[in-house]
């Protein structure tokens, strides 16, 4: 391929658009595990349920795709809630091993439902189609799709959006008071198991954007989340376990990696280049980029 500074430009901006996504998934992984030390290995799951519920609802009511975004990533936040709730919270306290099976179990449980719901409406893969995806405008070296610049807004206005509650707000403030220290948080007065629910949901309605914004640039099935959801792994373990930065520039670091990884060594590498780069940063610095909870 050749090295001209188009097709180098256009590889970042891929890279961008896919950390993005990233960042997403990620983020919500680390939330659910910095407050409740909790590895929620169903996460890919819960992203492809956001992504095939926009599908359905944009389909069904005639709705821009990115409006129909609003209502499953809801819809799933609550199915988070409910998950919490009802599977989680009655195991805490109790081994880690059965919090893991329950998360595997989930695996199951969410992949063939979602199959059950899907293949009359697709027999092998879907993809999110928008008003605007065959629609560009240029930036000189680079066109770059509509679908991209709304996608990189989105992400990146939620992501602000959570730092900014996370470090300027009350609730925020009672997030990382649980996840520094959970039995102090409880005797300071905060209600720890609403704080547990309020992150699952929260992780499980960012799981779900990060799975619709995945539907946009590329075919998904009820079984495409497994590879993203170890890559969200990989990411939170780059940036550091439970440390939200972390997860944010691990998570663009990794699909820059990623992008150009597959553009010089081909798309047989696109999976495995990142874990490269986890190993190298691992050896240099094995606890991430940021310590647990940075």
């Amino acid at each position: 391929m050749g090295l001209d500074a188009a097709s180098l430009l256009q590889v970042l901006v891929w890279g961008l658009v896919v950390g993005s996504i990233y960042v997403l998934l990620a983020t919500g992984l680390t939330l659910i595990f910095g407050v409740m030390k909790l590895v929620n290995f169903a996460h890919g799951e819960l992203m492809m349920w956001g992504a095939f519920l926009t599908i359905l609802i944009a389909q069904s009511t005639g709705v821009n795709p990115y409006v129909a975004m609003i209502g499953s990533t809801a819809a799933v936040g609550l199915l988070g809630v409910a998950i919490e709730r009802l599977g989680f919270r009655p195991l805490r306290g109790t081994a880690k091993i059965n919090e893991i099976f329950l998360s595997i179990a989930l695996i199951l449980v969410l992949q063939n439902a979602l199959a059950r719901f899907f293949v009359p409406y697709f027999r092998e893969n879907a993809q999110i189609r928008t008003p605007y995806a065959t629609e560009y405008f240029s930036l000189g070296l680079v066109n770059l799709r509509y679908d991209f610049v709304i996608l990189l807004a989105v992400a990146w206005a939620i992501t602000f959006g959570l730092w900014f509650v996370l470090f300027h707000t009350a609730p925020g403030r009672d997030v990382r008071a649980t996840s520094q220290n959970r039995a102090a948080a409880l005797l300071m007065g905060i209600d720890v198991r609403r704080i547990d629910m309020l992150c699952f949901g929260i992780g499980s309605a960012l799981a779900a954007l990060a799975g619709s914004l995945y539907g946009v640039v590329n075919p998904f099935s009820p079984y495409a989340g497994t590879i993203p959801a170890i890559k969200a792994f990989a990411v939170i373990i780059l940036g550091g376990l439970g440390s939200v930065p972390g997860a944010v520039l691990g998570g663009l670091l990794y699909g820059v990696v990623e992008s150009f990884g597959t553009f010089f060594l081909g798309g047989s590498w696109r999976d495995a280049i990142a874990f490269v780069l986890l190993i190298v940063v691992l050896m240099v610095r094995p606890q991430g980029i940021f310590r647990e909870g940075a």
